[in-house]
């Protein structure tokens, strides 16, 4: 069980530090250090692989709550699975959009702000913005309250 649980904290910690990691250090790093279409390439690379390390380390997460359960189960379970539901929109809804966007547009330095295909790009970005800050906030109550990581008794 100890084992289990420790597992547990150690996907939540990677999953949390990890979006931590890309949202606040890495892109604003290559926002302001690189041309804007050459960073918005660049992340849009990173992408992917962002979505698939969420998912994976929420599922651990989930596994390994299903099996220590705990104290504050529910709630913990619950929070967890909306969590991996914003990365599943995140990777499976808006990324796609959001790419096919990113191609049309073609430039974002070039490109007049008001086009409607970067108006629609940004609204998706403001929606996956707040996906994304759910994500870490809710990570963030996991990893500060004791509770799920006790087994019961």
């Amino acid at each position: 069980m100890r084992i289990t649980a420790a597992l547990f904290r150690l996907a939540i910690a990677f999953w949390v530090g990890g979006s931590a990691l890309f949202t606040v250090v890495l892109t604003p790093i290559l926002f302001s250090t690189q041309p804007r279409d050459l960073a918005a390439a660049i992340v849009g690379v990173l992408f992917p692989g962002y979505f698939q390390w969420g998912l994976a380390a929420g599922t651990v997460a989930v596994v390994c709550l299903l099996i220590i359960r705990g104290r504050y189960f529910l709630p913990t379970l619950v929070l967890l699975l909306l969590m991996l539901g914003l990365t599943s929109f995140q990777a499976f809804f808006l990324e796609p959009r959001a790419a096919d966007l990113k191609q049309r547009i073609g430039s974002f330095e070039t490109t007049a702000p008001d086009d409607p295909d970067r108006r629609r790009f940004s609204r998706l970005h403001g929606v996956s913005m707040v996906c994304n800050l759910a994500v870490l906030v809710g990570g963030m109550v996991i990893i500060i309250l004791p509770g799920p990581f006790r087994p019961e008794g």
